[in-house]
């Protein structure tokens, strides 16, 4: 009850009924009273798949941002003390990073998250801050001065949180080349029905021959009898090339065409 009470009073109460509303297997999320609530202002409920957090990948990265551009604007703190004397630190000017954050245009999707949600940008202090005034109160310019200040920390913060980021993808999410019949090796993270100690099994399984790909992020492979019983296609973080011998290379493609051919003609002899 208290999930769903804080999901209606910060979320439903801004945003409105969700159509469809992706969560993880949480017994919160999977519970008759989680069901029930969403069924009865028709929202459809999707779940996460085990070991695919990419189900929700999109939240999952903006979540991801937003985390390193709060600890940036904290570990790299902005402390400005103004005419009164006061000093504001930057837990004060949080409201001024999710300004800045909402009015920015992510790559994603080349928009501002503001118009993305609203349909237009609010419009800024610095945007619209007159330059002409020859006399302005003490207090006024300083409060102008903190807003400079801690816009140029913000925008420093979240540009080298995307940098940051794009390095961090760039180093570990090379596109490999693979092609029908190369040899690869298949990660064992996921698969319980190995025989021996889990924690003694092999890293990766293999060789096994790609039979098809499907797009960029997913091939078919030929899998041993051992493991029948798994899905054929998997996505490509959880395959590496297996790097063979010339004469290793020809036998597993002559077995992967002797195993394709052998139910025809075994057809034909009936």
């Amino acid at each position: 009850m208290d999930t769903a009470l804080l999901i209606w009073n910060r979320v439903v109460s801004w945003t409105g009924i969700f159509r469809k509303l992706i969560s993880d297997r949480d017994p919160k999320f999977t519970s008759a009273l989680w069901t029930n609530l969403h069924q009865l202002f028709g929202t459809k409920l999707s779940f996460s798949t085990a070991y695919h957090p990419q189900a929700d990948g999109l939240a999952g990265r903006m979540i991801q941002t937003l985390e390193d551009m709060a600890r940036r604007f904290c570990a790299y703190g902005l402390e400005f003390k103004d005419c009164d004397g006061f000093i504001h630190d930057w837990c004060t000017l949080l409201p001024e990073l999710e300004m800045a954050g909402k009015t920015s245009i992510h790559s994603s999707t080349n928009q501002t998250p503001d118009i993305l949600e609203k349909g237009w940008n609010p419009k800024l202090p610095l945007d619209y801050l007159r330059k002409d005034l020859v006399e302005i109160h003490l207090t006024a310019a300083s409060f102008k001065e903190m807003l400079e200040k801690a816009r140029k920390h913000e925008v420093r913060c979240m540009e080298d949180s995307f940098a940051y980021a794009k390095n961090k993808w760039d180093k570990s999410h090379a596109t490999p080349d693979f092609k029908v019949g190369d040899l690869v090796l298949v990660c064992t993270t996921n698969f319980n029905n190995i025989k021996g100690c889990k924690k003694l099994k092999d890293s990766f399984s293999g060789p096994f021959v790609i039979k098809s790909l499907h797009g960029e992020n997913a091939v078919e492979v030929e899998l041993s009898e051992e493991l029948s019983n798994k899905n054929t296609t998997f996505p490509v973080r959880l395959i590496k090339p297996y790097k063979s011998s010339d004469a290793e290379k020809l036998y597993l493609l002559l077995r992967h065409l002797v195993l394709k051919r052998l139910p025809k003609f075994l057809k034909k002899e009936n």
